[in-house]
């Protein structure tokens, strides 16, 4: 088949969440399909892996982003009355070459992932269209607003109102739209009642050939340490919510307990307050070259989540590390409706104190749940059977 695929962001490398789930996307539809990308890049860092993904598609078109000069373009929303998030992604350039290749290609699908980018489509009418969501991105929005004060908590606000509006279009037009859990799913029609759309969930998966430990990899730690760890995005809000909640109201009490203890941060662009977290008992890395050796030397892995739902591919890849993990319980529902070794569940301070005490204080049984966390992940957490299910989609089977 030839194939439209429209993504917000590079999908490689798989450095973060969504582009994880972007590229394994990537590499599935390409492996069978003829693909024609559209996307953006909005790192500098990522144009050296530009012809790693012109290699796996037909053709390609990366829009070049500055998220500085986006973010005073999406201002335009206000005047227009539309979702700031739409003008955001909004690239003149990308609409002609959709319009351009669209004209030279008949193409027998169009898969769309992450809601704004479904904009580029209206030209496309009477081809089949698949919107992967990921999450109900609008309602992250509804989820920040009391977290900040006025004018962001009104224009989180808004936001949240005026992009689930165009979520709910998309989601009716589209021929089938997914989430990346069940609950994301049941999230979505509660804040659409009376609308009519073909949905469903779309798991994540996770690489555990490339997560896997390997003994010949060199411990990034110092001797002696009692290293616990956190990974993602550190320019993301929830993940800065996560580790400055942490570090203040969970870590003191474990470093009374275990005075070995250190917090190692490890992800890309720490945000200035992530970067003032640094001390003898937090270590801020920025970007690692592999995250692997920090997950797989880690005594627990931890993901005190408040502002973030679905399945988090940080908890996967901890878990495929054999790694016993503590997450928020609203993760560990995404991931599993059932107990699991090695993934452990808290929902306030206390709770994750005394989850992370519980494995510091028995190395040997912490490292027994961790090998059971990555046969789960092996055995129900598979990009392969997961993205199988696209397949019937594509080929016009009703959801």
């Amino acid at each position: 088949m030839k194939i439209l695929y429209l993504v917000h962001r590079l999908p490689y490398p798989p450095n973060k969440g969504d582009k994880v789930r972007s590229y394994h996307l990537l590499r599935h539809l390409a492996a069978r399909h003829e693909v024609h990308l559209g996307t953006f890049i909005d790192d500098p860092d990522d144009e050296q892996h530009l012809p790693r993904v012109q290699a796996l598609c037909a053709g390609v078109h990366a829009a070049r982003l500055n998220p500085r000069t986006a973010k005073l373009l999406s201002l335009r929303g206000l005047l227009s009355g539309e979702a700031l998030s739409l003008p955001y992604y909004r690239d003149a350039g990308l609409q002609t070459w959709v319009d351009d290749v669209a004209a030279r290609v008949r193409f027998d699908a169009v898969v769309v992932f992450s809601g704004v980018m479904a904009q580029y489509t209206t030209g496309l009418e009477g081809v089949r269209t698949l919107v992967d969501f990921v999450d109900v991105d609008s309602a992250k929005w509804r989820d920040y607003a009391p977290e900040h004060a006025w004018p962001l908590s009104w224009l989180y606000r808004r936001e949240f109102g005026r992009l689930l509006s165009f979520e709910q279009r998309v989601a009716e037009a589209a021929d089938c739209s997914f989430l990346s859990t069940h609950k994301e799913v049941e999230l979505f029609r509660q804040l659409s009642p009376g609308r009519r759309f073909d949905m469903e969930p779309l798991l994540n998966g996770v690489d555990a050939g490339f997560f896997t430990p390997d003994p010949a990899r060199p411990n990034p730690f110092a001797a002696g340490e009692l290293p616990l760890v956190f990974t993602g995005a550190m320019d993301y809000w929830p993940n800065v919510d996560a580790v400055t909640w942490f570090v203040a109201d969970m870590l003191p009490a474990l470093r009374e307990r275990f005075p070995a203890l250190r917090l190692h941060i490890v992800g890309r662009s720490p945000a200035p307050a992530v970067q003032a977290l640094a001390s003898g008992a937090v270590n801020v890395t920025g970007t690692v070259p592999d995250v692997r050796p920090y997950l797989q030397y880690a005594a627990a892995v931890v993901a005190p989540l408040r502002l973030a739902r679905g399945i988090q591919n940080k908890v996967l890849e901890a878990m495929a590390m054999a790694r016993p993990v503590v997450a928020a319980g609203s993760c560990v529902r995404a991931i599993a409706g059932r107990a699991v070794p090695g993934l452990l569940a808290a929902e306030d301070a206390a709770g994750y104190v005394e989850a992370v005490a519980g494995l510091l204080s028995d190395r040997n049984a912490a490292d027994a749940a961790g090998r059971g966390a990555r046969e789960f992940v092996l055995r129900d957490y598979s990009w392969d059977a997961h993205l199988a299910s696209l397949d019937r989609h594509l080929e016009a089977t009703p959801c």
